[in-house]
């Protein structure tokens, strides 16, 4: 059996799986963001997590073959990787298990562990890629001054358009009235008190902002279209940098697929994602992600152990539902 931990900004998933490709457990848990949550609410979250997994496929921690836990921000902070890096062992009571940042099981899920490259846009964002051996990453450094494309990115972009709109120095679009209206708010400098104050900034709640953006596009703000598909170009650009960083050659193909939510299929990035890609090159094969990142986890797993999966396990693993 072989245990999958994609851990994100506000949700943990877990899977396990065996080497027929059958999913014998998932679970679902809260943020694996230290920096948000810190050490000791990751480190409860991954027994509470493991420990609720394992008792639904009644199984042993020691019945796992071995497991990957990807986990947001590792490897961005040295000091940290020691406390990370020890976190499974006291979970699983052995040391078969490797750690490495989320970004991993996005491709590994996207892709099914095939050359090529992922890129993420959920909370945060960032590209991913492996191609003949050689791994490459782009973006992720962060909401302070990266992510770009992202729905932090999405929502700060909008909410320094509604600041703009509110001041005169845009015209007003459906982002104006939308926000007031979701948000409650009785004068327009109330946002500083729902952001700074009942938000606390925090990352996944400011996050979540991102829709009204997308819900303001919708209906046709074409100041809040231009984030969106803004983001989309971040992204693309982030895929390029992957491909030049892994030293794909000009006119040579490479699979590009994605994950997260703004990919989801209330997202507002596939279309504009899909157009930006091609205007930028024609040697790129955009596909949708063929498992749900957990399940690149646990695939991932069974690779880190020396006993990858096979094809039939494959098609089994890709008749499961996405979440």
């Amino acid at each position: 059996m072989f245990l999958g931990v994609d851990g994100g900004g506000t949700k943990t998933a877990f899977a396990l799986i065996d080497g027929a490709g059958q999913v014998l457990a998932r679970h679902q848990d809260s943020s694996a963001y230290y920096i948000e949550v810190g050490m000791p609410g990751v480190a409860a979250m991954l027994e509470r997590g493991c420990a609720a997994l394992f008792a639904a496929a009644r199984v042993a921690p020691s019945d796992v073959e071995f497991a990957f836990f990807g986990l947001p921000a590792h490897g961005e902070d040295r000091s940290a990787l020691p406390r990370l890096d020890a976190m499974p062992q006291a979970v699983l009571g052995h040391a078969r298990y490797r750690c490495g940042n989320d970004m991993v099981c996005s491709w590994a899920g996207s892709l099914a562990c095939a050359d090529g490259i992922s890129v993420i846009a959920g909370t945060g964002s960032m590209a991913y890629g492996e191609v003949g051996g050689r791994s490459a990453r782009a973006g992720g450094w962060g909401e302070l001054f990266s992510d770009e494309g992202s729905a932090h990115w999405i929502a700060r972009a909008g909410l320094q358009l509604f600041s703009r709109m509110s001041d005169g120095r845009a015209a007003r679009g459906a982002l104006y009235p939308l926000l007031r209206q979701q948000l409650g708010l009785q004068e327009d400098l109330d946002l500083c008190q729902v952001v700074y104050g009942d938000l606390n900034e925090e990352r996944s709640r400011i996050a979540a902002l991102s829709r009204l953006v997308s819900a303001a596009a919708a209906q046709g703000d074409l100041q809040a279209q231009a984030i969106i598909a803004a983001a989309a170009d971040e992204l693309v650009a982030m895929v390029a940098a992957v491909r030049h960083a892994l030293g794909v050659d000009d006119g040579q193909q490479v699979a590009v697929s994605y994950t997260g939510g703004l990919f989801g299929a209330d997202g507002p990035l596939p279309a504009p994602f899909a157009a930006a890609l091609a205007a930028r090159s024609a040697d790129y094969l955009l596909a949708p992600p063929r498992l749900a990142p957990v399940l690149g986890a646990a695939l991932y797993a069974a690779r880190c152990a020396g006993t990858p999966l096979g094809a039939a396990a494959l098609d089994r693993l890709a008749d499961q539902p996405p979440h």
